[in-house]
């Protein structure tokens, strides 16, 4: 049993002082920001400085991603919404009336990127519906991206001071 204690005096378990959740964050956010409708960016910036066989890449890669995610929409969106809902409800119960700090750890990780699954599925729509190819869908790739990253860094500020309230109140007790 002694063994345990010594790990979790070495090794801080709670949620916004523990450095594997702050990577967690960076990672995620700089993977959100990377990955524009599942193509990746450096795809998106070859086609748009090369053109040619790299632009047709580009337009055939964007055309299956959001095939597909379309089709999961339309095949599975109810009840992806309906277990979604469920699990950020549970999170903000035990977040907020339980105080549960790993419950608000998750909620201030996950609850965001709610947002840019919607922003991502409506971009895919109306790159579908306008049939959107060269510059047009470079400039709706790039509007994607921006926004993604918009409510990363709103996120990641927000985490932040929730983190730093967290570990202060703490140091108080």
């Amino acid at each position: 049993m002694d063994i345990y204690r010594t790990l979790f005096e070495v090794i801080d378990m709670r949620s916004f002082s523990n450095l594997w959740y702050w990577i967690a964050l960076a990672v995620l956010w700089s993977s959100a920001s990377y990955w524009v409708l599942g193509v990746p960016f450096d795809m998106i910036q070859r086609a748009r400085k090369l053109g040619g066989q790299a632009q047709v890449d580009l337009e055939t890669m964007v055309d299956i991603k959001i095939r597909r995610m379309l089709l999961i929409g339309e095949m599975s969106g109810l009840w992806a919404l309906g277990l979604v809902s469920f699990a950020f409800t549970a999170m903000a119960l035990l977040s907020v009336v339980y105080s549960v700090e790993f419950a608000q750890a998750l909620f201030l990780l996950l609850f965001p990127l709610v947002f840019v699954g919607a922003m991502a599925l409506s971009t895919a729509v109306k790159i579908r519906d306008r049939g959107l190819e060269g510059e047009g869908l470079h400039r709706a790739l790039m509007r994607q991206r921006f926004s993604t990253q918009v409510i990363g860094i709103v996120s990641i500020f927000i985490t932040a001071m929730w983190g730093m309230y967290q570990n202060l109140q703490l140091a108080v007790l």
